[in-house]
């Protein structure tokens, strides 16, 4: 692994856009939202959760470069973590035996996607484009992929 991996996750917190993508938030940002014995927790639960899957993907040769986890509280105000966790959906998966920093990577996850719609120019406005049977194959045998070097199965 390179020295320019980063000594200790970063909490980089967002919140959902009216419309398009997620909108950075500091955390003071976070604390003025939700108090800061929420905005606290809130950090204490992403950062485990993520160093956890983190040490069990790097187990089996998987780096996982950065995650999205979404939370949302309950009824009576508990926090509840809420929607896909750690999936390669919401998470980038890297094959340590092939990282080079400075590079684009490979990737287990919906990266590839992203550059196949980048690459013919849609500008992410409905409806989408038709994603041609050999790109679906290709995110399919990588979450696949992921998936066994995860699981073992």
């Amino acid at each position: 692994m390179s020295r320019l991996k980063l000594a200790e996750p970063v909490f980089t917190p967002t919140t959902k856009a009216a419309a398009g993508h997620d909108e950075p938030m500091t955390y003071d940002e976070v604390v003025d939202l939700v108090g800061a014995e929420l905005a606290a927790e809130l950090k204490r639960i992403t950062l485990a959760v993520y160093q956890r899957g983190a040490e069990l993907a790097a187990e089996r040769g998987i780096i996982v470069a950065d995650t999205k986890l979404e939370f949302g509280t309950d009824k009576d105000g508990a926090l509840v973590l809420a929607d896909e966790v750690l999936t390669p959906d919401s998470s980038r998966y890297w094959p340590a035996n092939q990282y080079q920093p400075g590079h684009p990577q490979y990737s287990y996850d919906k990266q590839y996607l992203r550059d196949w719609s980048t690459s013919i120019g849609w500008n992410r406005k409905e409806p989408g484009p038709e994603v041609p049977p050999d790109v679906i194959a290709n995110v399919t045998e990588r979450y696949e992929a992921l998936y066994e070097r995860i699981t073992g199965a």
